[in-house]
């Protein structure tokens, strides 16, 4: 009989003891086992694919995890290794753009500046590149100083700023109202035909005589524009120095341009107290010799923030080359342009982020800036210049707005990797898989994935004690930010 009542009153007490345990919630049961330990965070995704289905489409965030998960990472980030500090992506105002955007009803330019230039609500473009005087894409042949045939005006006296006070100003006051810590490169196509050995805007060159006006020509444009408030960040003293077409140009060879920086350019901005910086070459990734050479004078070097690059012919490792030769000098990429030779949505996302946006950044370069902002559906209004090009958006007649391929490739890199961003270690993966990822200001990365091939790939990431696993999804590219 003791005995029973003893079973009894053990049974009892474990009966009060489990309904303790179900009730205390000071002890709740065990979370489940996840692979890669406890969700520690999420990585915001944004994706863009071929068949243009997604466009920038913000995706289901990525789980990050404490521990590393159960097989081998494939994509190390190691954001201690830090390379160059980026100021910007972008394109360029054209004369052309800002008439194009200019025209706009003030309802669809608001929101296009929105779109193209809020950080927030749209892509955060933050650096623009502009022709001082016409370019191959402008209304008109112009510079700020023309004079009839015969005369010339040594200290510029009859310089004006005119012809850009009708839409690349107002255009520029309109954005900086959006963004105002837009940065400006300003380049020249030609310096005024009276300068000039031919006496005319196309081809040429800058007579030695007048090296001491052109460096001053630089002085009143930079001063004009702050006049407008709006600074110029950056200069390059010609635009594709060794080209020359029916369209204004200059050929400025690499010795001609050592001594007008280093004899007439660079002393002038250094006694009037110009910080806009200097940047040499602004031509194609063949001729690295040029800016190596324009370094490599001691005294040009003094004056000399880094060298530019377009796309048109060369290799992108051109950029390295001269950043291994003088790697305390900046690299900047300024130019290539999409165009009715190749129409394949796909194909130009894809080749515009393996080639400039990765390509660029991951030799080195501060900047990747498109042609054209804006073209109509014609591919103009052009200058003499190019028949078939494309701008990062379409302004057709009608007032319609078309966001190109180029715009959503931008968007990849200008929306998430801001000014003060800098590069960071990711190795580099085989089999048609490209990235290039970033630290940005406010300490989030943000990795950038191209999947070129027809597969999905699933990748094991690592970014210091943080594990990730993504999934690139095929003929797309996707930008990942935590």
């Amino acid at each position: 009989m003791k005995r029973l009542i003893a079973l009894i009153l053990a049974f009892s007490v474990s009966l009060l003891n489990i309904q303790c345990s179900e009730d205390d919630p000071a002890t709740p049961p065990p979370p489940p086992l996840k692979p890669g330990g406890e969700v520690i965070g999420k990585a915001q995704l944004w994706t863009t694919n071929a068949a243009g289905t997604q466009l920038l489409e913000e995706m289901p965030t990525v789980d990050i995890y404490e521990e590393a998960l159960s097989t081998e990472a494939e994509l190390i980030i190691d954001r201690t290794e830090k390379y160059q500090e980026i100021e910007g992506f972008g394109a360029a105002l054209t004369g052309s753009s800002a008439f194009l955007i200019n025209e706009l009803s003030s309802g669809k330019k608001s929101a296009l500046i929105k779109d193209l230039f809020d950080p927030k609500t749209g892509i955060g473009i933050s650096y623009l590149r502009m022709s001082i005087g016409a370019s191959d894409f402008s209304l008109q042949d112009f510079t700020y100083n023309d004079l009839p045939s015969g005369e010339t005006d040594s200290n510029l006296d009859k310089f004006s700023l005119k012809e850009d006070e009708k839409d690349v100003i107002p255009v520029f006051k309109d954005i900086l109202q959006v963004y105002p810590k837009l940065k400006i490169m300003g380049s020249p196509w030609s310096a005024p035909a009276w300068m000039k050995t031919n006496n005319s805007l196309y081809g040429g060159n800058l007579k030695q005589e007048w090296y001491n006006s052109y460096a001053n020509y630089f002085v009143k444009y930079i001063e004009g524009y702050a006049a407008h408030g709006i600074n110029i960040d950056a200069i390059t003293p010609q635009n594709e120095p060794l080209h020359q077409a029916q369209y204004p140009t200059m050929i400025m060879e690499a010795g001609q341009q050592i001594d007008f920086i280093k004899d007439h350019l660079g002393p002038l901005f250094q006694s009037e107290g110009i910080e806009t910086k200097i940047i040499a070459y602004d031509h194609n990734f063949d001729e690295p010799q040029y800016p190596i050479a324009v370094l490599s004078d001691e005294e040009a070097y003094t004056y000399v923030d880094g060298s530019a690059f377009h796309a048109y012919a060369g290799d992108v490792s051109a950029m390295s080359q001269v950043h291994n030769a003088f790697p305390e000098k900046g690299v900047y990429f300024t130019e290539i342009s999409g165009g009715e030779w190749a129409t394949d949505f796909g194909d130009n996302l894809k080749w515009n982020i393996k080639n400039i946006f990765i390509g660029t950044t991951r030799n080195w370069s501060k900047t990747a800036l498109l042609w054209n902002l804006a073209l109509d559906e014609n591919s103009g209004p052009t200058n003499n210049g190019c028949q078939n090009c494309r701008g990062v958006v379409t302004i057709e007649s009608s007032g319609e707005i078309i966001y190109n391929e180029e715009f959503y490739a931008l968007a990849h890199f200008s929306k998430f990797v801001r000014p003060g961003a800098r590069r960071i270690a990711s190795n580099q993966l085989s089999g048609g898989i490209y990235n290039v990822a970033f630290q940005n200001p406010d300490g989030t990365i943000a990795l950038v994935v191209l999947n070129e091939t027809s597969s999905n790939r699933s990748i094991n990431v690592q970014a210091g004690d943080k594990y990730l696993k993504i999934n690139s999804t095929a003929n797309s590219v996707s930008t990942f930010v935590w």
